[in-house]
């Protein structure tokens, strides 16, 4: 029988080859220090040669310890928590632990249970944010000594670490504060959470110390969902800034704004908590504080460690807090309130003014309308100023960005699929024999300076430069932006004129390409969905009747809830092209450049393209909308 295989090689075999007894080379491999250093050497050499490796469960039973830590935390699915999870990890693997994680699901009833077990099978324990009461937090920690507290304070006798985030959301405050917004939310954390208490104390002495300082506090919790489902309870209560409870609600809460047509930051400021990695690529990017995760994590277990050694060397403290300035975040609105929350009979003249890097359009009693320059756009979405959120007087919003159904959809914006074939509409390109294809052929319209009509302040002006995707200028226009009340409602009139100055001009759309019925390109209108879309045009009732043809004007009557509102679209009796439209997989339209061949502009040819829109709180029918169309057009 040939020899035993390495594998099953035993302190047995190790003793022979060194010629010592078991127990000498158990203390070896142990790490002992009673064996004399020659004897040492032999043992160590005796097991290299045999490739001897000590059985873990062996010693722990021999010097009854694991070399194991259990970790216990509230969810596995916060990225904070796992990457303190992360720090704690590699800081003990350098001290030969491993750790072992226990999750609690955020229920404070089974947090002691779980605890007791996880320290029964490891020779320490860290708790991270424990959600239990105080009471039977301190009856529980002498059973599962040693024990660090991560994110809570416990007894003296118990070491801790943590973020101070009462000083942190302090922090977030005074950066809203001098941006000017006086009336804040705060959507608080778990109500077990030792951190929201403490951010609850912090926003009590902000109120005391801050003049006119008001904090709306709305329960909400510490998931994504817990921010998507809080966007009500939000503009309920006409706040101009969030503090969100971490970053995860945050991302939440600007998901939903985004579907109901709230602007972040123009309309509303919002502020996350931790820095955790995606914060930089939320849209926009989340202002946030930032939390050393990782950092706490090493800190935790250099503490535990000291303490499980022996050892009475201090540990170094916690790494400073700091602002994450982004995005999210800017200077508080000039006017707040919604029109319809306005006295009767002091609706007051629609005026354009510059608020930050954007313009809005409204009285003195809401906002009507934004004007953005979409700086922020990704390069595939092709960059091009836009107007978004578009609001009737009641305050509904009538435009959408960048849904999930087509990202590169921005409010109301001009938009064309190709131009020298370049795409100023964004996504994909259709290519005939291979369909919509992704290309690298995104251009961009970049204002080159915008004036405002200051005798009467309803009409912005913009100049553009259209550049193709190599940076090279094609076109340029002059946008003209006019809001004025009308019609029980108000009306907004867009003139663009576009003028070849750096050569020829071919715009094309799909349709031309090959794609039959695919002639969108040009002022385009992005709509939000409803519970029920009706489409009234010329030609009758429905999309059907209205797709490709020339109707002066198209309307969509839309049911959210208890609210009707009416867009009247209505095109220039002069120029009437042909309406691209959907109602149903999404809600846009406009009147198309190319609907079935190509449109050429020789050098410095001029353009023309205008489109007014009516915006109702009420519906309109077949009978009524003719009249309006005809009075728009009038004026």
């Amino acid at each position: 029988m040939g020899r035993t295989p390495k594998d099953s090689i035993t302190i047995a075999d190790v003793a022979r080859a060194a010629e010592v007894s078991r127990a000498t080379v158990s203390r070896v491999m142990n790490g002992r220090v009673t064996v004399a250093p020659e004897i040492a050497e032999r043992v160590r050499a005796a097991a290299d040669r045999l490739n001897y490796r000590p059985s873990d469960l062996a010693r722990s039973l021999s010097l009854g310890r694991t070399n194991m830590v259990a970790l216990v935390v509230p969810d596995l699915g916060n990225p904070l928590f796992q990457q303190i999870l992360r720090g704690i990890t590699n800081a003990s693997a350098a001290a030969g632990y491993r750790v072992l994680v226990a999750e609690t699901d955020e229920d404070p009833t089974a947090e002691a249970d779980i605890a007791v077990e996880a320290r029964r099978r490891c020779d320490a324990l860290i708790m991270v944010s424990p959600r239990l009461a105080e009471d039977s937090l301190l009856e529980l920690l002498p059973q599962v000594k040693p024990v660090i507290l991560v994110n809570r304070q416990g007894p003296p006798e118990v070491a801790s670490v943590g973020v101070d985030f009462g000083r942190a959301v302090r922090t977030v405050v005074d950066h809203l504060v001098g941006l000017g917004h006086r009336r804040l939310a705060y959507l608080a954390g778990p109500v077990g959470s030792a951190s929201n208490t403490d951010r609850l104390r912090s926003l009590e002495i902000a109120e005391r110390e801050i003049p006119a300082l008001e904090i709306v506090r709305i329960p909400c919790g510490s998931s994504i969902e817990d921010g998507y489902g809080a966007v009500e309870k939000v503009l309920e209560s006409h706040v101009t800034a969030v503090v969100a409870f971490n970053d995860l609600v945050a991302f939440g809460l600007l998901a939903r704004l985004n579907e109901v047509g709230v602007a972040v930051p123009a309309d509303l400021s919002v502020a996350g908590m931790d820095d955790i990695g995606l914060s930089r690529f939320a849209v926009p990017s989340l202002t946030t504080v930032r939390v050393p995760q990782q950092g706490l994590g090493e800190l935790a277990w250099r503490r535990l460690y000291a303490e499980i050694a022996g050892s009475e060397a201090e540990v170094d403290g916690v790494p400073e807090l700091r602002l994450a300035l982004r995005a999210s975040t800017g200077p508080v609105p000039q006017a707040t309130r919604l029109l319809s929350d306005a006295p009767s009979g002091r609706v007051g003249p629609v005026r354009w003014q510059q608020q930050g890097d954007i313009f809005v359009l409204g009285n003195d009693s809401g906002l009507l309308a934004h004007y953005e320059f979409g700086r922020r756009m990704p390069q595939v979405h092709s960059p091009r100023p836009y107007l978004h959120p578009v609001r009737t007087l009641a305050g509904h919003p009538l435009t959408e960005v960048s849904p999930v159904d087509h990202r590169h959809h921005y409010g109301v914006s001009l938009a064309v699929a190709g131009v020298n074939g370049t795409s100023h509409w964004g996504g994909r390109t259709f290519l005939p024999g291979r369909g919509p294809t992704l290309l690298t052929n995104h251009g961009q319209q970049r204002s080159r300076g915008v004036t405002v009509d200051h005798d009467a302040g309803n009409s912005l002006t913009d100049d553009i430069t259209w550049y193709d995707e190599q940076g090279r200028p094609q076109l340029v226009e002059r946008r003209q932006l006019t809001g004025a009340l009308a019609e029980g409602g108000w009306r907004l009139d867009w003139h663009s004129v576009l003028t070849a100055r750096y050569g020829p001009i071919r715009i094309d759309s799909p349709a031309t390409a090959g794609r039959p019925g695919a002639g969108y390109g040009g002022i385009f209108w992005r709509l939000p969905s409803a519970e029920t879309t009706v489409v009234l045009s010329e030609a009758g009732e429905g999309t059907d009747a209205a797709y490709g043809s020339v109707s002066p004007w198209l309307a969509f009557v839309q049911q959210r809830g208890d609210s009707v509102t009416t867009l009247l679209l209505v095109q220039s009796s002069a120029d009437v092209r042909p309406w691209f439209l959907r109602s149903t997989d999404y809600v846009g339209a406009g009147p198309a450049l190319a609907w079935q061949s190509a449109l050429a502009l020789q050098p410095d040819q001029d353009l023309p393209l205008s489109l007014t829109a009516l915006l109702l709180d009420r519906s309109i029918d077949l009978a009524e909308a003719p009249d309006l169309a005809g009075r728009l057009q009038q004026s």
